[in-house]
């Protein structure tokens, strides 16, 4: 198994960087309130919407910024490609995981996500501040992994069977039917593609790292499979990622744009049931 998720229990904390990723769906200005409220002493905040996502893009609702944008980013956060960075949102959450996704694209592999959220961090002791750090600026020079993105183009040709590759949906079951549709124009998914629900990753609001999960991802996809995983915005679909790479998966990409920009081609195609 590869080390991705951590507990804090495992963690030396002395020379951590950390990155507190809290967010809301439903209110895109409460990661920022409860970060200004109280965050880990040295954290910086980075908002899925304001740093990890570009909004004005159309390639789907939380398109990845282009590598500039996330450049100046790593930058004015201070990080440097061997720094041991810890990410963490409320816990259970997806938000930690794209920001690590992130930090996995720009080339910092020793980066993990704590399995533990903001509350349970401050009630074991991990020191807290309502005070914003401003760190000196890096001159960091990424080395973009691009083995584990993929773009509209490579789904194209997995769904035309060129690639080899699993398809990995992971939304709810009844979305991926396209039973129901809470948000996008269109129900069903992508042609071909299996189905995980991301909740099924969590036990007691906090991500499930027992072997239990290994071996439900193996009903699903193979170890030696090629995958591809999305859900409905390229957010949900990053715990899914994460955990596959904890499992040991080797051969895993995440469509940032996901369904939502899959819906956005000229000719649509999707499947249901």
């Amino acid at each position: 198994m590869s080390e991705v998720f951590k507990s804090i229990n495992e963690v030396d904390v002395q020379d951590i960087k950390w990155i507190d990723a809290r967010f809301s769906l439903q209110d895109n200005e409460l990661g920022r309130k409860k970060f200004e409220e109280g965050h880990i002493k040295g954290a910086m905040y980075w908002d899925l919407e304001d740093d990890l996502s570009d909004m004005t893009k159309k390639t789907g609702r939380h398109p990845l910024p282009d590598k500039e944008t996330l450049t100046a980013l790593f930058r004015q956060s201070g990080l440097e490609l061997n720094d041991r960075i810890f990410v963490y949102d409320d816990g259970g959450s997806p938000f930690a995981a794209r920001a690590w996704w992130v930090l996995q694209y720009g080339g910092f592999k020793n980066s993990f996500i704590l399995k533990e959220g903001f509350a349970e961090l401050a009630a074991m002791g991990i020191p807290v501040s309502e005070e914003a750090d401003v760190p000196e600026q890096s001159n960091f020079v990424p080395i973009w992994d691009e083995s584990i993105f993929a773009p509209r183009e490579y789904v194209e040709k997995t769904v035309a069977g060129e690639t080899g590759t699993v398809l990995l949906d992971a939304r709810s079951a009844e979305r991926y039917r396209g039973e129901v549709e809470p948000i996008d124009p269109i129900a069903g998914h992508i042609p071909g593609a299996r189905n995980f629900d991301w909740e099924q990753l969590k036990k007691d609001g906090s991500f499930n790292l027992d072997s239990e999960v290994g071996k439900q991802l193996s009903e699903v996809v193979q170890h030696d499979d090629a995958v591809v995983v999305y859900c409905g915005s390229g957010v949900t679909a990053a715990p899914l990622y994460a955990m596959l790479k904890q499992h040991g998966y080797e051969h895993v990409k995440l469509y940032v744009g996901s369904y939502s920009d899959w819906l956005s081609r000229e000719v649509v195609e999707v499947e249901k049931g």
